[in-house]
């Protein structure tokens, strides 16, 4: 008996095979569901592979998230998406034996393995005997999970505290400098720690434009020919042994006296020289250089790039086996492991041959604070070339992934062997002087990595200074092939040209050109230069025209409010530093407390120093810094800031709502107003212009006013406002005549008279475009010649499709659909909604209203988010009055009409008395009482 239990509980030998017993369940958490469905494949049934959908958790978006007086206790949370995830991942941890934490391999990655750890442990979901591990691997491939698996550590403190310094520096000055800049310079939106230095960078570039001054320059070139008849091109270098600079021939006169010197003379070789040069291959990718790359070569947007870059890496269905294709994308190391080198090199000596692959190069990054631990950009298995997936791939992937294979391999390749010729040229000129002409040329001996990959270019940096040559200039020369030259040889000139140039200024960013300067200045990491540029364009802080980054007003105004009082805070090496001190604590060298005091010590100094700086001041402040782009310089010499509707005013900055606008200081006596900038050609000589006379011999006068021009009938009488015109964008204020003044004035036009209801249908111009109403049904119009020629059976068309397609009255209309719901407010309670709106979605919570920016999509939008959009808006004076004072409002005016909202009786009984309605028919037509409502508002505007 007992051999027969001692037989039932021996352990199994080596090889064999153990007695049935429970399956093992690991838990693996991972960021996305793309990567959990791709890793599921490869692991076994004892896996379950979940996703954490990114973050789980963040501060909330209010006061006391970080309490600096309290050690600076960070106070977490989770959202109502996150909340659910968090409960899956708790529920399958009950039952497993081992939970592996697999996010991705960088500072966030490491942080978010950091908080489901504590939130589990918060939540006592962890057995006290469950394994836990933490595993990272930089591309999604069977092997490299099953690596991954292999060599399992601990959570990496010293990384998570780096994050954690990081996320505190970014929520104090944000939380504590936003609110300055809401008071002091009134329309702002926000600022923080780095996305106002890339937006001083975008700004600095501007006004390096703008401060440009462009300088004229000539060069004399000749076309020769030798004795065989072989044509080549040479360029003036020397005039009486003194080596010409890029600026010395400054007119056509001076450039049209070295040409005649010269032509028909006699040309003769006085040297040539030949030498090797090699061109040496680009390292792989970054994420910078691939979306600087992406840009130039595919046409592709920084947020473009990323986006299909992580499908890439993700894993793309091959034919019932999904692979990751390329490693982590998020990267400013160029290094790339041996083991796949060697594939690399594999792949070259099969496809072009072993006289293109010489020896294994090593790269080494450049920019600062680079994390060499990541790997660059590669392909996961460098034989999987791209023509043949190209069929699993859509045109955005394959084109990307061609791209990273081909740098990747060419970065293996040998380099390309030139042969360089420059041959010197004499000749005597008329004048007596000698004259000396210079051509380059270049011979390819052996391609090498340029059979693969040649890196794209962006626009040449012509940033000419006097006496120094223009680096971009003698390109096109290199690239040129020479006959046969010797020295003494003979040649004829059979056209001599002198060609004019100008010196240009530097060329505004790209959002790639953006990211690879704030990574050379060791600003921002590759994880974060994406949100950043999205976070400058939905502030209205920047616009992008063309791939260029132009600074709206709005964004130089805050930078100009920062370099004036918060100057050390948007300095580059000072943020640069930060950046160091952050690497320093990632690598356990520095304690991140110790850095967030050192810096809120003297960050709350520079708060406090300007605790009573007045609004005035600040305006001051920005007239001087920015006079150059508000008060351009005049043609005639005259002072830029005096009012030219009075005379005798000084211009500045006005503060509003709004954000700041020009005003002249003689206001009241004087209400001259416009724009920071001028546009659409509306600048101060065309303010006031009339341009004819209505019927009844009333003026009709151009206007530029705080939100552009304007055309406006006649002049204010007593209280009694002119009528007003905003002209809609693409108007040209500078050709605008009066008949097209007119039309502008007779708006809204009654287009007729509804068939069916007998009430009017007019036609306007709004702040979405063009629309026809009838009845509180609004439809759009095409174009804005709509509004002068629809016809009323075209009208009513519309109308009706409108209608059938679920239009409602304004007034009437049905309660908005809820796109998302983001649970209870964490704090004060109340659901949280995304809904879909007229004017696009928005979030809403206690009757508080605010826009959902549009690189958002509703539906990824966390409660996290929400909440920092709501309590911007409350912020700055939005959402509506609390119901006591609505009541207060009622007791104080009973005879209140019925459908009023909270408006007092008083209002309302004054209404009739504004309304157009009794206006002669020389005016334009009385308005709908919907469009009555808005009147005041586009006045108020104009």
């Amino acid at each position: 008996m007992r051999k027969g239990l001692a037989a039932l509980t021996k352990r199994p030998k080596p090889g064999q095979l153990a007695s049935p017993r429970k399956r093992q369940m690991n838990v693996l958490i991972v960021e996305s569901p793309a990567k959990a469905k791709t890793i599921n494949k490869y692991l076994g049934p004892s896996y379950k592979v979940l996703a954490s959908y990114g973050h789980v958790r963040d501060l909330p978006a209010k006061d006391g998230s970080v309490e600096p007086d309290n050690d600076f206790a960070m106070h977490w949370d989770v959202d109502g998406k996150s909340q659910k995830i968090v409960r899956e991942i708790a529920e399958a941890v009950k039952n497993a034996d081992k939970l592996i934490l697999a996010t991705d391999p960088d500072r966030e990655g490491e942080a978010i393995s950091w908080h489901i750890l504590e939130i589990l442990t918060h939540k006592k979901a962890l057995k006290k005997d469950l394994d836990i591990e933490r595993v990272a691997f930089n591309a999604i491939t069977k092997q490299s999970i099953l690596a991954a698996l292999k060599e399992p550590r601990k959570i990496d403190a010293p990384l998570v505290d780096a994050y954690l310094a990081r996320r505190a520096l970014d929520y104090l000055v944000g939380f504590t400098l936003s609110p300055v800049l809401w008071r002091k310079l009134p329309g702002s939106r926000s600022a923080g720690r780095v996305q106002s230095v890339a937006l001083r960078l975008v700004c600095d570039r501007e006004a390096e434009i703008e401060a440009f001054n462009t300088e004229e320059y000539w060069t004399i070139e000749a076309l020769l020919s030798t004795a065989k008849s072989e044509d080549f091109r040479a360029r003036l270098t020397t005039i009486a042994g003194t080596a010409l600079k890029k600026l010395d021939i400054k007119d056509e006169a001076s450039a049209s006296a070295i040409k005649a010197a010269i032509e028909n003379q006699v040309f003769r070789v006085t040297s040539v020289e030949k030498k090797a040069a090699k061109r040496n291959p680009y390292p792989p990718f970054t994420t910078s250089t691939l979306q600087m790359d992406a840009s130039r070569k595919l046409n592709f947007s920084a947020k473009q790039t990323m986006q299909v870059a992580q499908k890439l890496y993700e894993g793309i269905d091959l034919g019932g086996e999904a692979v990751g294709l390329i490693t982590y994308m998020r990267t400013d190391g160029v290094q790339i492991v041996p083991e796949a080198v060697s594939q690399i090199r594999d792949v070259i000596a099969a496809e072009y041959g072993k006289n293109y692959t010489p020896f294994a190069r090593e790269y080494k990054t450049k920019a600062k604070n680079a994390q060499e631990a990541h790997e660059a950009i590669r392909p996961t298995d460098p034989r999987r070339k791209p023509e043949q997936i190209r069929r699993y791939l859509d045109k955005d992937q394959f084109a990307l992934y061609d791209l990273i294979w081909k740098r990747a391999i060419a970065s293996q390749m040998a380099s390309a062997d030139l042969e360089q010729t420059t041959a010197e040229i004499a000749v005597k000129g008329r004048d007596g002087k000698d004259y000396g002409l210079r051509a380059n040329g270049s011979v390819l001996m052996f391609d090498g990595f340029l059979r693969v990959y040649e890196e794209g270019r962006d626009d040449k940096f012509r940033y000419v200074q006097k006496g120094k040559d223009d680096p971009a200039e003698g390109e096109d020369d290199d690239n040129r092939r020479l006959p046969p030259l010797s020295a003494g040889d003979q040649v004829k000139d059979k056209q001599i040209d002198a060609d004019q140039h100008f010196t240009q200024p530097p060329p505004r960013f790209t959002e790639a050109s953006l990211t690879k300067r704030m990574e050379e200045l060791g600003i921002g990491r590759p994880s974060t230069y994406t949100s950043i540029m999205a976070t400058l364009v939905d502030r209205g802080y920047v616009k992008i025209e063309k791939k260029r980054l132009i600074p709206e007003d709005k964004g130089r105004l805050v930078v100009g409010f920062l370099e004036n009082f918060f100057m050390r805070y948007v300095e580059y090496d000072f943020t640069a530093g930060l950046e160091d001190k952050l690497d320093l604590i990632s690598n356990g060298d520095l304690d991140w407390k110790a850095v967030l005091r050192d810096f809120w010590k003297d960050f709350t100094a520079a708060i406090e120093d300007i605790k009573d700086l007045r609004v005035g001041d600040v305006m001051e402040a920005l007239n001087e810094m920015l006079a150059p782009h508000i008060f351009p310089p005049k043609e005639d010499g005259s002072d830029p800031r005096l009012c030219p509707k009075c005379g005798s005013g000084r211009l500045s900055l006005k503060p509003s709502r709004f954000g700041p606008f020009i005003g002249c200081g003689n206001y009241p006596d004087c209400n001259y107003t416009r724009q920071l900038t001028q546009t659409d050609g509306a600048d101060a000589a065309l303010d006031g212009k009339v341009l004819g006379y209505d019927d009844d011999g009333v003026a009709v006068t151009l206007r530029n006013g705080r939100f552009g021009p304007y055309v406006q009938l006649g002049e204010a009488e007593g209280e009694e406002k002119p009528k007003r015109a905003s002209l809609p964008k693409g108007v040209d204020a500078a050709t605008l005549d009066f008949e097209r003044a007119m039309q502008f004035l007779s708006l809204p036009r009654e287009v007729g008279i509804h068939p069916e209801t007998g009430t009017p249908v007019t036609a306007g111009l709004g702040r979405y475009g063009p629309f026809i109403l009838h009845d509180g049904t609004y439809a759009n119009l095409e174009s804005m010649e709509d509004v002068f020629t629809i016809g009323l059976n075209r009208a009513v068309t519309l109308l009706a499709e409108k209608r059938a397609g679920g239009g409602k009255s304004r007034f009437q209309r049905a309660a908005p659909t809820v796109l998302k719901d983001l649970g209870e407010h964490p704090v004060e309670g109340g659901k949280i909604q995304v809904l879909s709106g007229r004017y696009g979605p928005y979030v809403t919570h206690n009757k508080v209203n605010a826009t959902v920016p549009k690189s958002k999509k509703p539906e990824d939008l966390t409660q996290q988010e929400a909440i920092e959009l709501i309590n911007e808006r409350i912020a700055k004076g939005g959402g509506k009055k609390p119901a006591k004072k609505a009541k207060a409002a009622a007791k104080k005016a009973p005879a209140k009409a019925a459908g009023d909202g909270d408006k007092p009786a008083k209002k309302a009984a004054a209404a009739p008395a504004k309304s157009p309605a009794k206006k002669t028919p020389a005016r334009p037509a009385a308005q709908p009482a919907a469009v009555k409502k808005v009147a005041p508002k586009k006045s108020a505007k104009a």
